[in-house]
């Protein structure tokens, strides 16, 4: 399977003067958390809440800022979470797409509502 991508918009929940931005998010259920560009970071006026370490794709080790709150949408879903500040495109990982009931459809590469839950997300507790 190639890259998939889906269509998000992200906001700071905290600032509605500032408007939300619009972008094509590669989704990666390797990853667990939101990753932003720090220019996102920025126009969106999220707040630094701590430093996390993280290891990237070639083994590196750096020290990293988690900023939000965030607010993801995408189609009839939303959720709210924080997001690692590092690289230059934005990347959505497992969590969002869990607390949104978001799954990926492998034929056509794309992203899409739980078809078996189209109306309202959908969670398993137990």
């Amino acid at each position: 399977m190639g890259y998939v991508y889906a269509d998000i918009s992200i906001k700071n929940p905290k600032n509605n003067k500032i408007k939300p931005i619009s972008i094509k998010a590669l989704v990666d259920t390797g990853e667990m958390t939101l990753c932003i560009p720090e220019h996102i970071s920025l126009q969106l006026g999220l707040e630094p809440i701590e430093k996390r370490e993280v290891i990237t794709a070639d083994g590196k080790s750096q020290v990293v800022p988690y900023v939000g709150p965030v607010q993801i949408n995408f189609e009839n879903r939303t959720c709210f979470t924080g997001a690692l500040v590092l690289g230059d495109s934005v990347l959505m990982g497992a969590v969002p797409m869990e607390d949104m009931d978001l799954v990926i459809n492998p034929s056509t590469q794309t992203v899409c509502v739980n078809p078996q839950s189209p109306n309202i997300p959908s969670a398993l507790v137990k």
